[in-house]
Formats: C-alpha cells, sequence, structure tokens
C-alpha cells in the first residue's frame, strides 16, 4: 500500500484525549474493588467473567471473523474472512447496492491477549478523483471468552447516493485501529452503485 493510503486511513484524534497507561489483564483484575465506577468499567468489558479463550500460539490482539452488509428487506451479504482468498476476493468482487437504498455493514471479531482500546473503523471510498472518509468508533473490548466468544458490532446506518451521476463503480480502502495505533485488517474492496438490484 502507498503512503497515500496510510495518510488517508489515519485516525482522527480526539483533542485533549491522552490513551491511558497500558496495563495487562491481572492488574486491571488488581485494580481497587471498592471503586463502584472502576468495577461497572471492568464488567463492562467483561473482564473476570468467564474462561479467557485466546490462542496462545496466535499473538493477534484483535481478529475480524466475518463482514457483512445488511440491507432491510434482503438476505444479509457475509464475507467469512477466516476462508482463505476471502480478503483478496472483495477488491474483484464488487457488491451491488442500488442507489438511494440504506444499508449498513457490521463486523463480527474477536479480542485476544489483553484488553483492546478504541477499537475504530476507518474507510475511504473513491470514485473518479473525489475521496470520501468515515470513521466509525465501535468501543473497547476484554478478551473473548467461552460465554462471549465474539462480538458483534453494526454500524451506523447510511444511505447509497442516487440519480444518474451516483451510479457507477466506487473503491474503497478499509481499516481497523485502535488506540495504541495497531492496526487489526487492511483491506481493499469495491461496490457498484446501480439503479436496481
Amino acid at each position: 500500500m502507498s503512503n497515500q493510503h496510510d495518510d488517508e486511513l489515519t485516525a482522527e484524534q480526539t483533542e485533549g484525549f491522552k490513551v491511558g497507561e497500558k496495563k495487562t489483564l491481572d492488574e486491571y483484575h488488581q485494580l481497587d474493588q471498592n471503586d463502584e465506577s472502576l468495577r461497572k468499567w471492568k464488567e463492562s468489558l467483561g473482564l473476570g467473567t468467564g474462561k479467557d479463550i485466546s490462542d496462545k500460539n496466535d499473538p493477534r490482539k484483535c481478529i475480524i471473523l466475518s463482514l457483512g452488509l445488511e440491507v432491510e428487506g434482503r438476505p444479509d451479504i457475509v464475507i467469512d474472512l477466516k476462508t482463505p482468498g476471502a480478503i483478496d476476493s472483495l477488491k474483484d468482487k464488487p457488491f451491488i447496492i442500488k442507489e438511494g437504498a440504506q444499508f449498513r455493514m457490521k463486523a463480527v471479531f474477536k479480542v485476544q491477549h489483553e484488553i483492546l482500546a478504541g477499537l475504530k473503523y476507518l474507510q475511504v471510498v473513491k470514485r473518479m478523483g473525489v475521496s470520501h472518509k468515515m470513521q466509525e468508533m465501535m468501543g473497547s473490548y476484554g478478551p473473548s471468552t467461552e460465554e462471549k466468544p465474539f462480538y458483534e458490532k453494526k454500524f451506523e446506518p447510511e444511505t447509497a447516493p442516487s440519480g444518474m451521476v451516483a451510479r457507477g463503480h466506487y473503491k474503497a480502502i478499509s481499516k481497523f485501529v485502535d488506540d495504541d495505533n495497531v492496526s487489526h485488517l487492511q483491506f481493499e474492496w469495491s461496490f457498484d452503485v446501480k439503479k436496481d438490484w
């Protein structure tokens, strides 16, 4: 990937926000149990509930398992990223979206080994030299457990462009990145906006 793609897919920073000190899971478990707000925060991440199912042979912290496209009244399109070559096929096999249709993307993922802080989805869509950048905050997550083996995040709904000028082929680059600026997945894909499905 070129440096231009890297520049476009840089997460926007919140003014005044500083990433907190990194701690191990054991350190989080030992934090003050008498602090009610801290206890609720740890519970929201699933810490202390269930057996951690991290694969010690897989160093990845976040594994994107599948990507989906939901359109009301139509079957979901789901790309199983565990399938060999699935990422490569996204670039060459465009999604078809009806002009003006409302849709939303969703991601299913697993977290391993430590807390995943501030996961974000970044996307740049290009057509005829014009680009549009989008960033979706996904949140922070504790490692997946037997009780919660994966997480699913549905993104904010979007509306496909409409009109004769909007119809055509679009190219996109997407990336999942966290507060530590670790890129967990980056890929190219495409879609076609058509008059009908």
